[in-house]
């Protein structure tokens, strides 16, 4: 059952509410409820009073007629849930007539001193009926939660399917079918999964679905260009290691997003987070502290080992040897400082225990302070030389010479300059992958913590990846397509040093008091409040990922088609490639990035790719046009058609939405005001 909403907003009914969607939904019934059971035992009301405590109770059970049809609707077509949502939905029905007949004006008596009528005489069976309404309604709600569980779940086995007939593709043809029916399928589970990320209550569990949403966004694109290289060159064994890492990365993130959203225990879920020095300095400091209320609360021993644990810790930063002497000297010092400072504390505490004091003496709570501040200076040093050796590194690696020398090794078949170039990204690798482990001691919040981390996995990956990808192209200097593929890998390690620059500014604020509160994100609909911009967006955002990931690949079709004309300056193979080019741009939009700025850029440009396909495939000949560049062109100009179609759909509003959630009742709060002022009437108490 329900607890009483009396006095206490953090209901639960016994069941675990882990969104905010859910949560939000239920705020303006247990508003009301609680409005209507908060009275003394024999309140008198005026009948504008009662009017509209008879207009509330109604309205509540108005909304759960509504809100158990649209239950049982759920039910009807879920029979897995059919027992226990038809019996929800019997509860809260029952609940709201009860309440119904509770707050009706011809069920209360009228009062022999004054004439004026008294409601709620029967408190017991009010607060039994909001108890018993709470509880079902919650039920209910987490109940409809599961189908969105399920539909991740559905969504994730369709990707997965498709995913194991991509990797035994063995045909340029059927890899092309088969990766649009993948894209369109990613792209559903990216926005059921989005919802759920921004849904989420635990930030824990939104930073670790973020970091596997973000792992299948780049390797979306990873797993085109990897899987067409070694479709190409199907006996290069660089590429087929190349793919091969790139498969196992996507099946992973995939598992993970489930073990979130289901909270399944696999083998490698819930595994415990590193130690981060900073909540280790975080307990050491709480420890100590609690001595001033209570000197027994911890042994001597139990402080020391916590300080030692912590110092041990702080070995990632002296035993680096990107870590200067002067740097380490530094930490060295202030750890002795700590041991020095708690020791002195030990001595006073033992002293106070001696003379049977009951709170900390004097020269116990100069201590306390003492070793409080020595520990609070320990992590600002950390946290400097973390964040400065990060910097220092996004600086250098902002040059991306490596990354451009192994490119241009690799297209000139210099197998020699690609090993030796290799050597020199592997050591910024793993620079990078140590610094990560370090902003991860001191990043200050457990999901910063999981964002440092998935950081180190995602270098940790991508550099051998970019080394095979490099090799490859060595191995075959003249592919076009293994030149893609490198630039694509490149790109997502450039993509990760922008993102480790975001991470780092993040702690810098968490460290500096800075951070604000960010805006809740609701997948359900507010009670009361218009949802027009958010499901615009989502619909916006869903087409046009989809239309972006098609001219994606679709381009890439071009680009193929077209390498294999042996007369690249052909008028044909000119404006194939600006095909494709316009088609990249459109694609490259879509995520923000690329030439085309405004809505107005891209619409022009779909006009323009859209004549252009019309005029090429007038100009080819007719054998030539059906069997390479018919399909294409046929794509790019419907798809560029229905971005250009877009504007109109860009304009639609929506402004209003059916739904069954509870309405936000105003008319008790509106007439308990013009009450008290008319009336002085104090019984009512919102």
């Amino acid at each position: 059952m329900a607890s009483s909403p009396c006095g206490n907003s953090n209901f639960d009914s016994g069941l675990e509410i882990k969104t905010r969607s859910v949560e939000q939904t239920l705020i303006p019934l247990v508003s009301q409820i609680t409005t209507l059971i908060n009275h003394k035992d024999k309140p008198k009301k005026s009948e504008r009073t009662l009017a509209a405590i008879h207009r509330v109770g109604q309205a509540v059970s108005v909304a759960v007629g509504r809100f158990v049809a649209v239950g049982e609707a759920i039910a009807a077509e879920n029979q897995e849930l059919k027992d226990e949502m038809g019996q929800a939905c019997f509860e809260a029905r029952r609940a709201g007539d009860a309440i119904a007949q509770l707050t009706d004006v011809g069920s209360a008596l009228p009062s022999q001193s004054d004439g004026r009528v008294t409601v709620f005489s029967d408190r017991t069976g009010m607060v039994k009926a909001a108890r018993l309404l709470l509880s079902s309604v919650t039920k209910v709600l987490v109940l409809a939660d599961r189908i969105v569980i399920k539909q991740i779940i559905t969504s994730r086995n369709k990707v997965l399917v498709t995913l194991d007939h991509l990797e035994r593709v063995s045909t340029f043809q059927e890899f092309v079918q088969i990766f649009s029916q993948f894209g369109n399928e990613m792209v559903e589970f990216a926005h059921l999964t989005g919802d759920r990320q921004n849904d989420l209550k635990d930030e824990k569990k939104k930073a670790r679905m973020a970091a596997a949403r973000a792992v299948l966004e780049k390797c979306t694109m990873m797993l085109l260009t990897a899987s067409k290289t070694c479709l190409r060159h199907p006996d290069c064994e660089s590429a087929r290691i190349n793919k091969d890492a790139v498969f196992h990365r996507m099946r992973c993130a995939l598992e993970q997003v489930i073990e979130i959203v289901t909270e399944a225990r696999s083998c490698g879920e819930n595994k415990i987070l590193p130690a981060s020095i900073y909540n280790g300095i975080k307990d050491f400091k709480s420890s100590v502290e609690c001595l001033r209320e209570n000197l027994h609360s911890l042994s001597p021993q139990n402080v020391d080992s916590q300080l030692e644990a912590l110092v041990e810790r702080t070995e990632d930063f002296t035993d680096s040897a990107y870590t200067s002497h002067e740097q380490r000297q530094a930490i060295l010092s202030l750890c002795q400082l700590a041991r020095q400072d708690t020791q002195q504390l030990m001595h006073a505490w033992v002293e106070a225990q001696s003379v049977h004091a009951k709170e900390a003496t004097e020269d116990m709570e100069v201590a306390i302070l003492k070793t409080c501040q020595s520990v609070s200076d320990l992590r600002r040093e950390l946290h400097k030389v973390a964040v400065g050796r990060a910097s220092d590194l996004l600086k250098v690696h902002g040059e991306q010479l490596p990354l451009r020398a192994l490119k241009a090794a690799g297209a000139e078949g210099n197998l020699e300059a690609v090993a030796e170039y290799s050597r020199t990204l592997t050591e910024q690798k793993e620079q990078l992958v140590e610094t990560c482990r370090l902003l991860c001691h001191v990043s200050g919040t457990e999901p910063l913590e999981i964002t440092c981390i998935h950081a180190e996995e995602t270098f940790h990956v991508i550099g051998p990846q970019i080394i095979s990808a490099a090799q490859t192209l060595a191995l075959h200097p003249s592919s076009k397509i293994a030149k893609e593929n490198l630039e694509v890998f490149c790109e997502a390690w450039e993509s990760q040093l922008c993102d480790m620059a975001l991470l780092l500014r993040e702690i810098n604020d968490v460290f500096e008091g800075r951070r604000g509160d960010k805006r809740p994100y609701l997948s359900l609909p507010r009670p009361g409040v218009s949802i027009t911009p958010l499901v615009l967006i989502n619909i916006e955002q869903t087409s046009m990922a989809k239309l972006g990931l098609e001219l994606r690949l679709l381009s890439s079709d071009v680009d193929t088609e077209v390498e294999k004309w042996e007369e690249q300056e052909h008028d044909i193979v000119r404006q194939s490639q600006s095909l494709a080019s316009m088609a990249y741009n459109m694609y490259l939009f879509t995520r923000g990035e690329g030439l085309l700025k405004t809505t107005l850029d891209l619409f022009h440009q779909a006009e323009v790719c859209t004549s252009i396909s019309a005029n090429l495939s007038l100009s080819l000949p007719l054998s030539t046009f059906c069997s390479i560049f018919l399909p294409v062109l046929s794509k790019l100009q419907m798809n560029a058609s229905v971005v250009s179609l877009s504007q109109r759909f860009c304009s639609w509003r929506i402004n209003s939405l059916a739904n069954a959630s509870f309405p936000s009742f105003t008319t008790l709060s509106q007439m308990d005001s013009m009450d008290k002022q008319i009336e002085h009437d104090k019984d009512i108490s919102l």
